[in-house]
């Protein structure tokens, strides 16, 4: 398996549920936006999140090269496992072509080093996605 690490540092916001997104979170390497009826979470370039919005990160995102099958099983399974050995805690995403894993950025040589022992491809990617790049 491929694993593509981007250097963007990303955020997962949260915001009060049915809340209106007022920034341009859609820009970088990975953008997320998901509703629940507690509360709306958005996953953006940290840059971009508004003074006082509650978040976590900054995150690293690795993407995993795609696009992978609908039915491929054990794929975040293979992802995962070594990061629990090295006691990593993670955010893991899905797209419809493929799979993210957002990994602390303080923790992103560990966790591809993990990677690589487990057998895995571990690359950087080079900056995407930014309209000042």
């Amino acid at each position: 398996m491929h694993l593509m690490t981007h250097p963007e540092p990303l955020a997962v916001a949260r915001l009060d549920a049915g809340a209106d997104v007022s920034w341009d979170w859609t820009q970088g390497p990975f953008a997320s936006l998901s509703r629940t009826p507690q509360e709306t979470s958005v996953v953006g370039l940290a840059e971009l999140v508004p003074d006082g919005v509650l978040t976590e990160g900054p995150f690293r995102g690795v993407e995993v090269a795609g696009p992978l099958a609908f039915d491929a099983v054990g794929v975040m399974a293979e992802i995962l496992a070594p990061l629990v050995s090295a006691g990593i805690s993670v955010l893991a995403m899905s797209t419809f072509d493929t799979d993210w894993v957002l990994v602390p950025e303080q923790h992103i040589a560990t966790a591809s080093e993990a990677w690589r022992k487990a057998g895995l491809i571990v690359t950087p990617t080079v900056l995407t996605g930014r309209t000042d790049a």
